[in-house]
């Protein structure tokens, strides 16, 4: 089909696409851009030396594959980063109990992120605080491919938010204030809270909130 004979949005999409793949940094990733496999997608969660999206590193990855209703435990990624400054803080080993020499042998950050993107595929991406993980990935990404991450984000908080949202009387929703811990949240979904801040963990439980989340709107 002549490209001026599609909708002004595909129009759009498509010529985007097209610059995107033409500064692509990496051909080889060219992939990424791809159609998406049917009712498919990744969860995704990183650990990092801190919350400083400037500053702080990843040290651990954790991803697994979605497809359909199910969480496919046994297609998941789960990887141990080597920081690129040794800066770990007190606080920040308490909170995902990894220390420098736990990583120390991890892979380097450019590997794992082809690892990610060879996994991930064209897949839509879930996740919990999303925003936050997919910045710390772009953050090593750019220098490789000139850009970041281009596939769907889908944000479990806001699903959650929305499904909250709604069940409220219309006279409530003006001020309606919502937990969006991850705890509460997965409490009141009625779903298994696993120890959090272990990578695979977290994304497996994002991955579950997300499926019930879908069956619930599909209700």
């Amino acid at each position: 089909m002549n490209a001026h004979r599609l909708p002004p949005v595909r129009w759009a999409r498509s010529l985007k696409r097209e610059w995107l793949l033409y500064h692509l940094g990496d051909p080889r990733f060219r992939f990424m851009w791809d159609a998406a496999p049917s009712d498919e997608w990744v969860a995704l969660d990183c650990e990092t030396t801190g919350l400083n999206v400037r500053t702080d590193d990843i040290i651990a990855l954790g991803a697994v594959r979605i497809r359909g209703n199910r969480i496919m435990t046994s297609e998941c990624l789960e990887l141990l980063v080597r920081p690129e400054k040794r800066r770990f803080s007190a606080e920040s080993v308490r909170v995902h109990r990894l220390r420098e020499q736990d990583v120390a042998q991890g892979i380097g950050a450019d590997d794992a992120m082809r690892q990610l993107m060879h996994f991930i595929g064209s897949r839509p991406l879930v996740g919990y605080y999303l925003e936050f993980d997919v910045a710390m990935i772009n953050r090593v990404l750019f220098p490789m491919l000139g850009m970041g991450l281009p596939q769907p984000k889908i944000e479990v908080s806001s699903l959650y938010y929305d499904y909250k949202f709604n069940q409220l009387p219309s006279h409530a929703r003006g001020n309606a204030a919502i937990d969006l811990r991850f705890d509460s949240l997965m409490k009141d979904l009625d779903l298994p809270v696993w120890p959090a801040h272990d990578a695979l963990n977290d994304a497996v439980m994002a991955a579950l909130a997300f499926l019930k989340l879908q069956a619930l709107r599909g209700k």
